[in-house]
């Protein structure tokens, strides 16, 4: 029998004597070495994709893999692909390692530096026991999800094209819309040096993220003291208070909280600021989602396009796997979504933002991003924003579905309904949430417009009258001077509706004078009249 082992081992020294001896073994078909334990899954889900029988029989992990905590690492395996055997290999073999690695699903433990005998026999074991177990399930063997890292959890790093575009304030709703949807949610804040996630969740803590980097194996109980419970039920994992404690926090640490925190989590989402720093870097490479926030106007496009470029030249993420959100969005802007994919070459989210800092502001300046009004356009946009992410479940597709630890959460897979789903409707592609804001506002102006048009109106009344009065006297007076009725001429100048009174007299010197006093009507003629009078006279030489 052919014993393939995939070796994960971070320490080069250490992986050179430990495979020689394991190439020197009977039988053994020796796997490319997996450096660290995103490797080693990323290996194992793609051989899985393809056949279980194309896993190895033995994974032999290393005690200091890294990221990932080596019994950590040892019980995801075990949980994931349960046909192959795991032995570990520590320097300090005891009694209390052995029992903590048979609990975590280990099949053997191996000491170092190894024996060819030792690591022989725990190899071997380990082999015939997962023979066995793929005998016994013949053609019942389970079929692996490829890729994806450690547990169920799926990681979200919220990344700002510069400042003020809005990064915190998506991160946090995309948490809670999460949590709302019945999710286990850690918001962890990786802006290191001027994050804003405590101030707009109005939290006192004294743990940071800080404190986690100088740890070499985080335990669930070290990562529980580390976590902030919030009321809402997110779990948050705030930035140091004293921001030159940032620099603590390397790609390293980074890359093991990120994981410690998959691993107790459902989703997790990183707001990792504007700033590249090794440590959001780290979590930008490894996240499920990239999220790049940026707002319709040159400076920041172009700060996203300049953000994009930059992750291409580290190769820390490319174009195609970056997805942008264009927040304060206007329908009328000249920058639109397409624009902005054509510009920065990524994907655009098919929810926009409404610009509406007005909804936002109590909020923020109470330090309660919770309680933002559940009908502002900006959180529903945003919590619409979580459904197409898959985060939580989109309008129209409110369907509980479980959620199996170790199976991923896609765009397409739907997460539970949330108790008290958000009120109103979530706004639609195309800007859905401008034409409503705009149908609100011009209701509110509607009276007030209707009133300047009503005074516009009467004042052209007034003039119009002024213009009727004058030309019925002159009628008048014209007819008098011809002897015809002055007064009924007059009277027969003004149209129906309006109130005229003509009189008519001798002028001084024989002419004939006629007076017309017209009342003012009020809007429409011939309804009511203003209790003012326009008056206006004329005079004609009587003829003989």
């Amino acid at each position: 029998m052919t014993i393939r082992i995939l070796p994960a081992i971070g320490d080069p020294e250490t992986a050179r004597s430990v495979c020689g001896l394991l190439g020197q073994l009977p039988g053994v078909e020796l796997l490319q070495t997996a450096t660290d334990s995103t490797r080693l899954l990323d290996t194992l889900g793609a051989l899985a994709a393809a056949s279980v029988r194309e896993l190895p029989e033995v994974v032999l992990v290393h005690e200091r893999i890294g990221p990932v905590p080596a019994l950590e690492l040892v019980r995801e395996i075990a949980l994931r692909f349960p046909v192959t055997g795991v032995v570990l290999a520590a320097a300090d073999a005891g009694p209390a390692l052995y029992a903590a690695a048979m609990d975590c699903g280990a099949r053997g433990l191996a000491a170092l530096p190894p024996t060819y005998d030792e690591l022989g026999a725990r190899v071997q074991a380990a082999a015939h026991w997962a023979t066995g177990v793929r005998q016994h399930l013949g053609g019942g063997a389970p079929a692996y999800p490829a890729g994806g890292g450690l547990a169920a959890g799926r990681l979200v790093a919220v990344v700002g094209a510069k400042g003020g575009v809005g990064t915190t304030v998506t991160a946090v709703q995309l948490a809670l819309a999460a949590c709302a949807a019945g999710r286990s949610v850690a918001l962890a804040d990786l802006d290191l040096q001027s994050g804003d996630v405590a101030s707009y969740l109005d939290v006192q803590f004294r743990r940071s993220v800080a404190d986690l980097a100088g740890i070499a194996d985080i335990s669930p109980q070290v990562l529980q003291d580390a976590v902030f419970p919030h009321p809402t039920g997110l779990g948050l994992l705030l930035a140091p208070a004293e921001g030159e404690r940032g620099e603590e926090v390397g790609d390293h640490a980074a890359r093991q909280i990120a994981a410690a925190l998959r691993s107790r989590y459902e989703v997790v989402v990183v707001d990792c600021g504007t700033q590249i720093t090794a440590a959001g870097a780290a979590v930008i490479e490894t996240a499920d989602v990239a999220l790049l926030v940026t707002t319709p106007d040159v400076v920041s496009v172009r700060a996203a396009k300049r953000m994009v470029r930059l992750w291409e030249r580290l190769q820390i993420r490319k174009a195609e796997e970056t997805t942008t959100v264009v927040n304060r969005y206007a329908r009328h802007a000249e920058i639109q979504p397409p624009l902005v994919a054509r510009t920065t070459g990524t994907a655009t989210a098919r929810t926009t933002v409404p610009a509406a800092f007005r909804e936002l502001r109590g909020a923020v300046d109470s330090g309660r991003m919770q309680d933002l009004d559940p009908r502002s356009g900006v959180r529903q946009a945003l919590w619409a924003l979580a459904g197409e992410l898959g985060l939580a479940a989109p309008p129209g597709r409110h369907r509980a579905l479980g959620h199996a630890r170790g199976g991923g959460t896609g765009p397409d897979q739907l997460l539970p309904v949330p108790a008290t789903p958000p009120p109103g409707r979530f706004r639609r592609r195309g800007g859905g949430g401008d034409r409503g804001q705009l149908a609100v506002e011009f209701a509110g102006l509607l009276p007030l417009i209707l009133v300047a048009l009503a005074v516009v109106w009467q004042c052209v009344l007034v003039g119009y009258a002024y213009s009727l009065a004058g030309h019925a006297a002159d009628r008048g007076a014209r007819a008098g001077a011809v002897g015809r009725d002055c007064a009924a001429e007059a009277g027969a100048a003004v149209p129906g509706g309006w109130t005229a009174s003509p009189r008519c007299g001798a002028g001084a010197d024989g002419e004939v004078v006629a007076d017309v006093a017209l009342k003012v009507p009020v809007l429409v003629p011939g309804v009511a009249n203003w209790p003012w009078v326009v008056r206006s006279t004329a005079a004609a030489v009587r003829e003989d």
